[in-house]
């Protein structure tokens, strides 16, 4: 079944409305498309933005060396640094000695996600881009299973699912809070640009127009929800499969209180910077920073996971407060770990 015909009719074409059949999507190795692939080999390029992370980037540059294909298309790998300094370079050069996929290496100076993530397209070939990011990792059928479902529903792109991967034992109140874990949807479901994100996806090149930046520069976290919000605005169409797997890893740092929070800080600033950002969503910081600080006290007699989760809501609105007033309060343009 396609996406393309009646449910783009002018005035009734909703992108959330609706899911398309889940087909024959009952394993990694078993996904079979439901029509004929072209003889033409297809090429992926797949997209990876790295910042001085190197062990997570060796990991996830082996794991994509693993890659099955069953012969259905090509592959090959652009690395976007986005470290001044190159810290990733060192990485690549023994990935080349290892392996025999073509892996293009570039370097975005100037720190910004959305910049490094333009830097990667600019490299890209073939007909589709896929996007995972430097601290995850896929299964082995991944991009299979998201070349496959693009293939069979006819669609502009596909997202999968970002399983939380812990390197040590976390603290109860992590596993409590599910901190980290992701919603997941039905194979087929058409996302809506909430949904929208590019830590594991595959894109359709020709929706990205040559010369113009995908990426906006002035979100420095969110890009991805814009990108896929102007797309979806453009008539594209997006779906879920929920079989092409992919995980992050979550190193201890992610669970300490001040990342977190600086996390929520950076979030909340950025909200500025988004087209339906107005007064209402002003008045309801004002109210929520001093509403939600005094509850926290009552969410701490319920449990430490219950007190997390409201206070990074605290911190997400006092960011956008904050950068009302001029005020930055975070320096980075990541918070990473």
């Amino acid at each position: 079944m396609k996406v393309r015909g009646s449910n783009r009719q002018a005035g009734c074409w909703q992108p959330n409305a609706f899911a398309l059949p889940a087909s024959r999507y009952v394993g990694y190795s078993t996904v079979a498309s439901g029509r004929a692939m072209t003889n033409e080999t297809k090429h992926i390029s797949v997209c990876v933005c790295t910042y001085k992370r190197p062990q997570f980037l060796q990991r996830l540059l082996k794991e994509l060396g693993g890659q099955d294909t069953q012969g259905l298309f090509t592959f090959s790998i652009v690395v976007a640094d986005n470290d001044h300094l190159q810290s990733a370079k060192a990485v690549v050069l023994d990935f080349v000695a290892a392996s025999s996929i073509p892996i293009t290496y570039c370097v975005e100076p100037r720190q910004n996600i959305a910049l490094a993530r333009n830097k990667a397209i600019e490299n890209a070939t073939g007909d589709f881009v896929a996007f995972i990011d430097d601290d995850e990792f896929p299964a082995k059928y991944w991009l299979l299973n998201l070349f496959k479902a693009c293939e069979e529903y006819d669609v502009d792109g596909v997202l999968g699912p970002v399983k939380r991967h812990f390197e040590v034992e976390p603290p109860k109140w992590v596993i409590k809070g599910r901190f980290y874990e992701r919603p997941t949807y039905p194979t087929g479901l058409v996302i809506d640009s909430k949904k929208g994100r590019t830590g594991n996806t595959l894109l359709r090149k020709r929706i990205f127009t040559p010369g113009a930046p995908a990426f906006r520069p002035e979100f420095l976290t969110g890009e991805d929800q814009d990108f896929f919000r102007r797309m979806i605005d453009e008539r594209n169409v997006f779906i879920w499969c929920n079989e092409a797997v992919a995980y992050e890893v979550i190193p201890a740092v992610r669970w300490q209180r001040r990342f977190m929070l600086r996390r929520a800080l950076l979030r909340g600033a950025t909200t500025l910077v988004h087209p339906t950002f107005g007064v209402l969503d002003i008045a309801k910081s004002i109210i929520a920073v001093p509403l939600y600080a005094a509850a926290l006290p009552f969410a701490l007699l319920s449990g430490h996971h219950r007190f997390m989760t409201l206070l990074i809501k605290v911190f997400d609105h006092l960011g956008k407060l904050l950068a009302l007033l001029g005020i930055r309060p975070v320096e980075e343009q990541y918070v990473t770990g």
